[in-house]
């Protein structure tokens, strides 16, 4: 079992940063690929970013692809997602996933939930206008 907890969401202006943090505990050996969702209600969930933990290889979704990075520390068993420039149309719950499935690595798999084995509660990220 892999736990997952994140934090660092909050209310900004639009054009500021904000930086989310996940932090993996228990079976994170097990781990092949982290990921940041988010949803907005009545949406589905939709994939952000995600690293490949052996590498570092990232992909991002093409409206963040500019502004997001996702990062790790191995050390602390820790994730990032540094935002950038954000927008009131970033303003969702975002989700940290954790997944052993080697799906993650595929293009198709790399930012699709159901690839996703692990969740964490989720941060708000309000970004006003």
């Amino acid at each position: 079992q892999v736990q997952l907890m994140e934090s660092g969401g909050g209310s900004v202006e639009a054009g500021k940063s904000l930086r989310l943090s996940c932090v993996a505990s228990g079976s994170t050996a097990s781990n092949r690929c982290m990921a940041w969702f988010r949803q907005v209600p009545g949406q589905e969930r939709a994939g952000v970013a995600r690293i490949y933990l052996e590498n570092s290889a990232t992909t991002y979704a093409d409206s963040v692809a500019d502004r997001f990075t996702i990062s790790q520390d191995k050390a602390d068993n820790t994730v990032y997602l540094q935002m950038n420039s954000l927008q009131p149309e970033d303003t969702a719950m975002y989700y940290c996933a954790a997944t052993y499935s080697w799906l993650c690595a595929t293009p198709g798999g790399s930012l699709r939930d159901t690839t996703y084995n692990s969740w964490g509660q989720g941060t708000q990220v309000i970004v006003s206008s």
